[in-house]
């Protein structure tokens, strides 16, 4: 699949965008981890994850948007980040992000102009082009180039670096 231009929109269309945001979801692996994981003969026994995400969760908070996570994983490491946090929404095992993603937005009266969405890799392709229509997209500084081409806040910051928080900076430097 060839590249798509990258998908810009107007600094005064970011702002409006970013001012109906209520929910900031996040892609795990690739996101909030550097995609890296240790395994040992029984499973999976952990992920590591920055602690500069966990600011960015607590400040998107304090600005009245809520978090989430992500994942077509079912891992115990994603699900004892998001209860330390506090991360109201968490969707492991979605496959189907898209789906998942609309389900979760049916089930809140949440519209996709109100999502901002960050991910890494090809799985989270059609989320990203869903809510990237109306809401805000973002990647970290490594994503995919199939990814990276296609979201509107390309990060300054690799996956597990503090990636989400960066996404978040942006956001509300964009609602100030």
């Amino acid at each position: 699949m060839a590249p798509r231009a990258p998908t810009r929109i107007r600094a005064a269309e970011a702002r409006a965008r970013a001012a109906r945001i209520r929910l900031v979801l996040a892609d795990c692996d690739g996101v909030l981890t550097d995609t890296g994981v240790y395994y040992s003969e029984t499973g999976e026994l952990m992920k590591r994850f920055s602690i500069r995400d966990g600011m960015g969760v607590e400040r998107l908070r304090h600005a009245g948007i809520e978090s989430g996570i992500i994942s077509g994983e079912r891992s115990p490491s994603i699900a004892r980040r998001a209860e330390k946090l506090a991360i109201p929404h968490l969707l492991l095992g979605a496959k189907d992000k898209r789906s998942a993603v609309e389900a979760l937005c049916a089930r809140h009266g949440l519209r996709l102009a109100e999502l901002a969405y960050i991910g890494d890799d090809v799985n989270d392709l059609e989320v990203l082009d869903a809510v990237g229509a109306e809401g805000l997209t973002g990647a970290p500084l490594d994503a995919v180039p199939e990814v990276a081409s296609r979201v509107h806040h390309r990060g300054a910051v690799p996956a597990g670096q503090g990636a989400l928080r960066d996404f978040a900076e942006w956001i509300l430097a964009l609602r100030r």
